[in-house]
């Protein structure tokens, strides 16, 4: 699952989510209320606070489809495959 900081930086950007209601791994954000202005200054937030850069090849609406592949995409940048 993800971090407390990611759904803290998250939650904002998801008007229809209840506060009450958990953010689940396979939470469609769109669904929630993400829209192509929040997805932007959503990137812009979470290169910032996690100190990362989404590649190109990232910056695609799979990416921000849902949670966890959000979440896999930030984890993926903090954690580089050894090659």
């Amino acid at each position: 699952m993800f971090d407390d900081r990611f759904e803290q930086i998250l939650r904002p950007y998801l008007p229809f989510l209840p506060p009450q209601e958990e953010l689940t791994p396979g939470s469609d954000l769109k669904d929630l209320g993400l829209d192509s202005l929040g997805t932007v200054q959503l990137l812009g937030t979470l290169e910032e606070d996690y100190q990362v850069r989404f590649r190109d090849s990232a910056l695609t609406m799979d990416t921000f489809r849902t949670a966890g592949v959000l979440w896999d995409t930030v984890q993926s940048m903090l954690h580089p495959a050894a090659s």
